[in-house]
């Protein structure tokens, strides 16, 4: 790309940035106090909320990341990111956004440390979840090193230099508007995130309806035959009907638990809303979902996985497919998609763990409650902690990798939402007060899942240079579960649920 595109393309940037930092400014004085910071202060239509919603879980992983699976192992990558998993989350988002909901409003959740703590009467509990929330740092660690692939290779620039700025501007705008600055900004990332989806699906379709033996999967099969098979046995991670249905689906469900997901339905004000925003969801979904084809595309671009000579990691696969694929213009519009499906995450991520850490860790750690001014003064210096650890752990990713920075991300990711899993799950569909249930599954999920993968427990693990985390996350949701379910059936529930002694809330 020559010096001029590069200009536009700089300029056009700018632009992007500075009307995300105008709209926080505009959003800020809504966000006065932690609760607001949290979950806002004012109505959002249903469309609004859904747009938010299926920005944060498609997020650079779907649109820049996991493509680079599918091109480096084909079909089995694609069924387990495009396929299965998402199949398993529209079913987990039906049945457990409305039960969450009902308690979150009912106990003002600002988190799910805060709401696991209330429902199990449980201050171990809500700490616990607020130290575990670290993890979640991995998948900011994913997302800046998506975005600053797509900005450095686009620019032509210093992936360092650019890491940095990337930070600095988000972590900032979403500090100064919260919640409100999130959706806002979400809802206007997700309709860009439409249009790109759109042109990058259909920019390889005349390859997919070529006639027999030029088709997609033919010229596919004759770079790699185990591109087109179900299950990739020379993959590190869709080896078998294990790997690519079984773990999928349990995770695509398990996701469903982290914090920046749950605690979108309460920015709905009415129940008869929540409906509505269902369907919205899922169908914004299904198109994001399936921008993963792009990787099929991206292997026929690149059959060799080299560029001017030089070969591609896994990680920028995608932009390089922007960059050399579109003219200057399209890929102006598709580099801010693609930084935009990057932004609706990482700003769901920094507003809620921040929160967490700060509600849920420290301020319970303190031993006292704090004014709300002193709770924002606190949860800012804290994103400012994560901002600076998200910049050495990425660059760190940049350097090195593990094949991808999806693997680093999904191990700490993976954990987190194990360990979620089990309480979340009796919590919203049973009526148990027995919070050693909580906090004996929650433990257990996290030794198991870290166990199988630093000591190889299993033969997925041993003698392979690329674990995969998703093996080690459903094995702990199997074992988990099935301890929870026994210390439920040994105890049995109570009718009534207390979050503390002069406010009993009555059970589902």
């Amino acid at each position: 790309m020559d010096a001029f595109s590069r200009n536009i393309i700089t300029a056009s940037l700018v632009l992007f940035a500075l009307f995300l930092i105008g709209v926080a400014i505009k959003s800020r004085s809504k966000s006065d106090n932690l609760r607001s910071y949290a979950v806002g202060s004012i109505t959002f239509t249903p469309l609004s909320v859904a747009l938010a919603l299926a920005a944060s879980l498609t997020s650079a992983a779907t649109f820049i990341i996991n493509p680079g699976f599918i091109s480096l192992y084909g079909l089995s990558a694609y069924l387990a990111f495009g396929v299965v998993m998402p199949l398993a989350i529209f079913v987990a988002l039906a049945f457990l956004i409305k039960r969450f909901r009902k308690y979150g409003v009912n106990v003002g959740s600002l988190s799910i440390a805060d709401w696991l703590g209330k429902r199990y009467n449980s201050k171990f509990l809500q700490i616990l979840f607020g130290f575990l929330s670290i993890l979640l740092v991995t998948f900011i660690v994913l997302i800046c090193v998506g975005i600053t692939k797509v900005v450095a290779k686009a620019l032509d620039a210093n992936e360092i230099y650019v890491l940095i700025t990337v930070v600095a501007i988000v972590f900032g705008y979403i500090m100064l508007g919260g919640a409100n600055a999130m959706v806002y900004t979400n809802s206007l990332q997700a309709v860009i995130m439409i249009v790109v989806a759109g042109i990058m699906l259909t920019s390889g379709a005349e390859q997919l309806f070529a006639g027999e033996g030029s088709d997609m999967f033919s010229q596919l099969a004759a770079i790699d035959p185990d591109l087109v098979k179900p299950f990739n046995e020379k993959s590190p991670l869709f080896r078998d009907f294990f790997e690519v249905v079984v773990c999928n689906a349990i995770i695509g469900i398990a996701i469903v638990c982290q914090p920046h997901i749950l605690t979108k339905s309460l920015l709905l004000k009415k129940d008869e809303q929540v409906n509505r925003f269902l369907i919205y969801s899922v169908l914004i979904l299904i198109l994001f979902f399936s921008v993963v084809f792009t990787g099929f595309y991206a292997r026929l671009h690149f059959p060799d996985l080299t560029m001017n000579g030089e070969a591609l990691q896994m990680d920028g696969i995608i932009s390089a497919y922007v960059v050399s694929k579109f003219s200057v213009y399209v890929s102006i519009l598709l580099i801010i998609g693609l930084i935009a499906a990057g932004l609706s995450t990482l700003e769901g991520l920094i507003q809620s763990i921040p929160t967490t850490i700060t509600n849920d860790l420290i301020l319970p750690l303190l031993g006292s409650e704090r004014a709300d001014r002193s709770a924002i003064t606190i949860n800012r210096w804290v994103a400012v902690g994560i901002a600076v650890m998200a910049v050495l752990l990425s660059v760190d990713q940049l350097r090195s990798p593990n094949l991808s920075v999806g693997i680093f991300a999904q191990n700490g990711v993976y954990a987190f939402f194990s360990a979620a899993f089990v309480p979340v799950l009796f919590g919203i569909f049973t009526k148990t007060q027995n919070k050693w249930l909580a906090i004996i599954s929650s433990l257990i999920a996290v030794g198991t899942h870290f166990s199988i993968y630093y000591f190889e427990l299993t033969p997925y693990m041993k003698g392979v240079d690329v674990k995969n985390p998703a093996v080690a996350s459903a094995l702990a949701l199997i074992l988990s579960t099935l301890v929870g379910l026994v210390i439920y059936l040994v105890k049995p529930a109570k009718s009534t649920v207390k979050v503390n002694k002069d406010k009993p809330v009555t059970a589902f």
